[in-house]
């Protein structure tokens, strides 16, 4: 998918949302425990429902990984079923690798081959050739982490030497690694102050802002810093979407409010124009 082909799906749906399915078996409501794969049974539904509002899903590994072969496979079968019923909708494997080269060689291969995801999330921390692995990839986009909302960003991230923080060193070096068609940053939302200053840096390329809705970032804030011509935004919401009942009107729930954040968003998309 390129960036104008993701652009135009963000029109279409007047949305810049991405759904985590970050499922875990110990949240999904009980009776879908009764099933032969819970996890898909739960995915299933929450796709079904938020679809029409979003343009991104984003199903973190650790979820499924923590449940060995049976978590790989509902991750499979999630991700085919999105990529059959819904084609359009961009999927992101955020899992977070980044290693020596020929180990990067083989997960690119295991996300973008065998798994057949949009993107994946990488660790810049190191280098180009952990990195560069991924980018072989016709159509396929890195997502590189550069600037994250949990406290321990503080230890490294804002580390400042010749009055440059490191997570601006690391957009500014990795930036020239690949181009604004296959490389991605991934800044936090209650950094949002932050995104003038990585706009400044990165003008065009596509941003994924995690953090809003349970993890108190403001939606509002993240557009007013990093909305381009282009929107540029894809803004992350799991659990205050896929959790917001574990009863079995578990998936209308998560429907209606994927389509509050929906409107919200396509409010901030006609006021900058982009609409």
């Amino acid at each position: 998918m390129t960036s104008q082909e993701l652009f135009e799906n963000i029109k279409k749906k007047e949305s810049f949302l991405c759904v985590g399915l970050d499922t875990d078996v110990n949240k999904i409501p009980h009776f879908l425990l009764e099933t032969t794969d819970p996890i898909f049974a739960f995915n299933k539904e929450i796709i079904d429902a938020t679809q029409e509002y979003t343009v991104a899903y984003k199903p973190n590994l650790a979820f499924y990984e923590s449940m060995g072969v049976a978590g790989w496979n509902s991750l499979e079968k999630t991700v085919n079923y999105i990529r059959y019923n819904y084609p359009d909708i961009f999927i992101i494997a955020d899992a977070k690798r980044g290693d020596i080269g020929n180990t990067s060689n083989m997960y690119a291969k295991a996300f973008f081959d065998a798994m057949d995801f949009d993107s994946v999330t990488v660790a810049p921390y190191m280098g180009e050739d952990s990195v560069k692995p991924f980018m072989t990839y016709v159509d396929k986009w890195v997502i590189l982490l550069a600037l994250t909302s949990n406290k321990g960003a503080a230890d490294f991230q804002y580390m400042t030497e010749n009055d440059e923080k490191l997570f601006e060193k690391v957009i500014k070096t990795s930036k020239e690694w690949g181009t604004e068609e296959n490389l991605m940053y991934v800044v936090g939302a209650t950094k949002a102050e932050k995104l003038k200053e990585i706009r400044s840096i990165i003008p065009n390329h596509f941003l994924l802002v995690p953090g809003v809705g349970a993890q108190g970032g403001s939606l509002q804030e993240v557009a007013e810093n990093g909305l381009n011509d282009k929107c540029g935004l894809l803004v992350n919401s799991s659990r205050g979407i896929i959790y917001k009942s574990a009863e079995k009107d578990f998936a209308e729930q998560a429907g209606i409010a994927a389509k509050e954040v929906q409107q919200e968003m396509s409010a901030l998309l006609k006021a900058k124009g982009l609409l």
